[in-house]
């Protein structure tokens, strides 16, 4: 019998002319680091990308693998066939009849290569005369059929699957063909989904995850650190950075009008991630803010923010509500982790009564009651990073190639653990 192999179909790839190789050539590589491991070739067709094995099977869980690529506008778990009319009318049986339940079906036949000899209408009669004779109980229906069998003729095989061994993708493009950028991470719903939703259009994104640290316990931390491990399947982020703003917020809210404590707080999260922007070479912000949802995301808020911005910011969640936004959350499989609670900077220091409608003079004479100047530059020196192994196309920065790597959460972590070691050792000599 034929192979099993994973065609992948893509879609804006395919309307970029004579960019379309480069496109092409970034979703291969990105589907290579997703399957890195399983020994898979991966290989470019003339509009489709396959994904094989070299025992011929196809393992249940590289579909979802592949599917979860951003690029991939779909996946089909086809049957890769010789151009033998006997091998691919054998081929469409059984696609057929992996179909339970069905009572009807069409045949879509098309050639991706014209030194076929067979017309696609003919290659449509001929796979369906071999299925009506193997199926006499189920009905030819051209128009909304139960199952529709395809059969393309691509390069020098046959590629047969039926519409029922298709699943959707992550769509979009691949991630790295759109430059790079800094988006604001926190443990919460709605910044994770922005984030996937800016990669998903082939950024390259680099979270910057605001910790109440020391003022807070670093939970958020471990909980931000999960949700870049959940995004992992789609490719889109390399490293994770932690700002411990604790000690900032506390001397705003001692400085600052209370009612715009929360604006500054933002602005000052500006600042620090257009800091990083310059050091990673990013050129835009990304922010999880929908409008009107809480205080700080109303129309003259987001403005006395933007006001610090020097490079775009982008807001993909702005028009969406919070059912949306957690349904996609449940999709990318952040939702879970997004459902714990835990203390962060979101929920400290807070006035109980924020400015709605900030008045932007008002706004920049409360920025200037503090050094917001020294704030960035003492952030940054303290600022912490995590790498993370899942974007094919992320090159950390040379300046903070080795000056933090010792502060990253995960190793402190493991240097308590060694120093613990060390204690028990110790006291058993």
């Amino acid at each position: 019998m034929a192979d099993r192999v994973c065609l992948v179909h893509y879609h804006e790839i395919g309307l970029k002319g004579k960019n379309r190789s480069i496109f092409e050539r970034q979703l291969i590589t990105n589907l290579k680091r997703a399957l890195k491991g399983r020994s898979a070739h991966v290989e470019r067709l003339a509009g489709y990308v396959r994904v094989s094995f070299e025992d011929g099977g196809m393992p249940e869980d590289i579909p979802g693998m592949v599917a979860a690529v951003p690029g991939v506008a779909r996946v089909s778990v086809a049957w890769r066939c010789a151009r033998d009319p006997e091998e691919y009318n054998a081929a469409a049986i059984e696609s057929l009849r992996a179909c339970k339940g069905c009572e009807s079906f069409k045949v879509h036949g098309r050639r991706s290569n014209t030194d076929y000899p067979i017309h696609s209408i003919d290659l449509n009669r001929q796979v369906g005369a071999a299925l009506c004779e193997a199926f006499p109980d189920l009905r030819v229906q051209m128009h909304q059929p139960d199952v529709t069998v395809n059969v393309h003729v691509v390069q020098s095989d046959v590629y047969v699957y039926a519409d029922a061994a298709s699943q959707r993708g992550a769509g979009g493009l691949p991630v790295g063909t759109a430059g790079k950028v800094i988006t604001l991470l926190s443990s919460g719903f709605d910044s994770p989904v922005a984030t996937w939703m800016v990669g998903r259009r082939g950024a390259i994104c680099v979270p910057v995850h605001f910790s109440g640290r020391p003022m807070t316990s670093d939970e958020s931390e471990w909980l931000t650190q999960d949700i870049v491990r959940a995004l992992e399947p789609a490719g889109i982020i390399g490293r994770l950075y932690v700002v411990p703003f604790g000690e900032c917020q506390r001397e705003i809210s001692l400085k600052a009008p209370q009612a715009l404590r929360v604006i500054m707080y933002r602005r000052l999260m500006f600042e620090v991630a257009q800091r990083v922007a310059e050091l990673e070479g990013a050129k835009a912000l990304v922010t999880g803010e929908s409008l009107g949802q809480v205080a700080s995301q109303t129309l003259e808020n987001i403005t006395a923010t933007n006001d610090v911005a020097t490079i775009p910011v982008f807001r993909p969640l702005i028009g969406t509500d919070k059912i949306e936004i957690i349904d996609r959350a449940q999709k990318i499989g952040t939702y879970d982790i997004s459902a714990q609670t835990a203390p962060d900077c979101c929920t400290l220091f807070m006035p109980r009564r924020p400015e709605t409608h900030a008045n932007l003079r008002m706004v920049r004479e409360a920025w200037e009651t503090f050094d917001h100047e020294a704030m960035v530059e003492y952030l940054m020196k303290n600022i912490e990073y995590v790498d993370f192994n899942a974007c094919a196309s992320y090159r950390p920065p040379r300046e903070l190639r080795a000056r933090h790597r010792e502060l990253a959460p995960a190793e402190r972590s493991g240097e308590a653990e060694n120093v613990a070691a060390k204690g028990e050792e110790s006291a058993n000599e």
